[in-house]
């Protein structure tokens, strides 16, 4: 269960007129149009076409439906080219279910940043799904110096995930210490390139994963300027991201990080300790 379940159901409630506007078109205009929410998930296979090669009945898989949700169901219906793929082994259902959660985000903010060695880059909201996915491919895939940014309990979590650095953001503001990263990256739609611009190295460049204000700054940083405001090459969601993720557990590169997992008749309990927003890494359901 992630925000994307949240901000269909409600509508981009908090949010700005624009934004508000946009879910509901994107979700449903007066109620969601997907009754059935939830786009992760882990299973066994239950059934397969006659024309079906990938998959046999009994096949351990795990992947993602997006924003067709329907995944908070016993079973799940996917084409076999979908995004779905073999559970890497060693893996339980309950690990697997968040693979795609959080990491197709940050793989898709972070393959256009040009990370690589001698590159440092700074995650503010490290400790959430797509940030703890972010600190991890970073370092471990990447080979980037990583600065964590998060909430005082979860920062030796971030060093165990490959974290170099950790800020505590209730202690400090890191665009106020002078230190300055070839990258930054807001995980949780909670920074700006304004606020963040003098953080940024020269070259450097500013991710982010929400915020309709930054889509035409990442045109018109293009022309302007030295610092650069990158958005989302959404090249990964697709089957071929979902198999490379399972590449990048089997190497030890990445394992989503899991925080709670709720059986599914405590879903209504489940969504609203996500609403909270101070779930560390992943929230999983579990079907009996």
């Amino acid at each position: 269960m992630n925000r994307t379940d949240g901000h269909a159901r409600d509508g981009e409630r908090g949010y700005p007129l624009a934004a508000r506007m946009a879910g509901r078109l994107a979700f449903g205009l007066r109620a969601p149009r997907r009754r059935i929410l939830g786009s992760e998930f882990a299973g066994e296979v239950a059934a397969a076409g006659a024309g079906a090669t990938r998959f046999a009945i009994g096949d351990r898989v795990f992947g993602t439906t997006g924003l067709a949700f329907g995944c908070h169901a016993e079973f799940v219906c996917i084409r076999e080219t979908g995004r779905v793929a073999h559970i890497p082994e060693g893996l339980t259902y309950e690990e697997a279910a968040p693979i795609c959660d959080g990491a197709l985000s940050a793989i898709s903010c972070l393959q256009p940043a040009g990370l690589g060695g001698g590159k440092t880059i700074l995650i503010y909201g490290a400790s959430g799904a797509i940030g703890s996915a972010a600190v991890q491919l970073a370092a471990r895939h990447f080979g980037a110096e990583v600065t964590a940014v998060c909430a005082t309990k979860s920062l030796e979590l971030m060093k165990k995930l490959g974290a170099h650095n950790v800020l505590d953001y209730t202690k400090e503001d890191f665009t106020q210490n002078g230190e300055q990263y070839s990258v930054v990256f807001d995980a949780v739609g909670k920074h700006s390139f304004s606020k963040s611009r003098d953080s940024i190295k020269p070259g450097g460049c500013f991710l982010f994963v929400d915020g309709f204000g930054n889509v035409p700054r990442s045109v018109w940083t293009r022309w302007v300027g030295d610092k650069r405001v990158v958005a989302p090459a959404f090249t990964m969601y697709n089957q071929k991201g979902v198999y490379f993720l399972a590449q990048l557990v089997k190497a030890g590169e990445y394992k989503p990080v899991i925080d709670r997992v709720y059986p599914m008749t405590e879903v209504v309990e489940a969504a609203r300790y996500v609403d909270t927003q101070q779930k560390t890494g992943n929230v999983v359901l579990a079907v009996a």
